[in-house]
């Protein structure tokens, strides 16, 4: 059975425009598009005064939220299968948990009550550094967003954390019909008794290892190997103004509940000019 593409939605600006984004992105993949928001107060309705109707104030909203999400994407994308849910939990718990049975996660860069200020929310942060499944935060400019530059950018880290990202990679470019710009990073100077040119020669048969077996399964798809000089986060923000998504891979060890992002994936995600696809790798 095909796994849904899941939204959390609360009502905030940035969500409705991850709704509109995932709307898209089912379509081109042929997925359900299911919308959920998570509320504690969904453990608590039976505790708690209720309005005169009987019927719980929070559990009102909550259902007024995902109605109108619905709403939302049926209208940009008609004929689009949609479902939707209450979760009885804190968002970042709830989101994590549907995470078990989605093609991925999608959610907005902020949530409702945040400060707009913001670079990044505490939901969208706590979700992309610990789901078991890709995590597609929605951010950047119109451009990027709505997607009209027609490129993929990859950033290809260490093997342990690249393989699921390549692969997620080279599958949406070739789902959009667009190009894709692979990129890692290298560092001087090369260790003591090498030659000068080493680092640079060992990111490009990095690039190349990373790309070879998702390139043989869909060898349609269009790619740029680049190989800079440089911190790979700073490549990867520059380039991401050019690009609709970038993605990038980050480990996850079994049985380790904190905060599992690098210091790449924690700054594309504060600073990127696109949407930002966190692909784990499992330990």
């Amino acid at each position: 059975m095909t796994l849904p593409l899941v939204v959390g939605v609360d009502g905030s600006d940035p969500s409705l425009v991850a709704v509109d984004w995932a709307a898209d992105e089912a379509v081109r993949h042929g997925l359900t598009l299911r919308l959920v928001h998570a509320s504690l107060w969904e453990r608590y309705a039976g505790a708690v005064p209720t309005l005169g109707a009987g019927r719980f104030s929070e559990r009102v909203l909550a259902e007024h939220l995902v109605a109108s999400a619905a709403e939302r994407a049926a209208r940009r994308a008609p004929g689009l299968r949609i479902t939707t849910d209450i979760l009885p939990a804190e968002a970042v718990d709830g989101l994590l948990h549907e995470g078990a049975n989605a093609h991925a996660l999608v959610v907005g860069d902020r949530g409702r009550g945040e400060l707009k200020g913001l670079l990044l929310g505490s939901v969208s942060l706590g979700v992309a550094a610990r789901a078991r499944c890709p995590v597609i935060v929605v951010r950047g400019d119109d451009a990027g967003v709505v997607g009209l530059h027609e490129r993929i950018l990859l950033g290809v880290g260490d093997a342990v954390t690249g393989e699921r990202a390549a692969d997620f990679a080279v599958r949406e470019a070739e789902t959009r019909g667009c190009a894709l710009d692979a990129v890692r990073a290298w560092r001087h100077p090369a260790p003591i008794g090498e030659a000068p040119d080493a680092p640079e020669r060992r990111a490009t048969a990095l690039l190349d290892d990373a790309l070879r077996a998702p390139l043989a399964a869909h060898p349609g798809v269009r790619v740029r190997r680049t190989t800079v000089e440089g911190p790979a986060r700073t490549a990867l923000v520059d380039r991401s103004a050019a690009a609709d998504l970038v993605v990038l891979g980050a480990r996850r060890r079994h049985g380790h509940f904190g905060l599992q992002l690098g210091r790449v994936g924690h700054t594309l995600l504060h600073h990127a000019q696109c949407p930002v696809a966190i692909v784990p790798q499992l330990a």
